[in-house]
């Protein structure tokens, strides 16, 4: 699963554009992923801030 860290988002929007599930709600500076996540990582790879991480798996 991702997640944003907000100190880095600058609410570019990117990340909500590239989204298949469309999951990813920005509304003015607030910013969160919406359940339905489908964890496919585009908006880690697209994220001009590195603002959107994936969460380590524990084993």
């Amino acid at each position: 699963m991702v997640y944003i860290i907000e100190d880095k988002c600058d609410y570019c929007g990117i990340c909500v554009s590239v989204c298949p599930p469309n999951v990813i709600e920005l509304k003015e500076n607030n910013i969160k992923i919406l359940e339905g996540c489908t964890d496919c990582k585009l908006c880690v790879y697209v994220c001009p801030y590195k603002a959107v991480k994936e969460n380590e798996r524990r084993i």
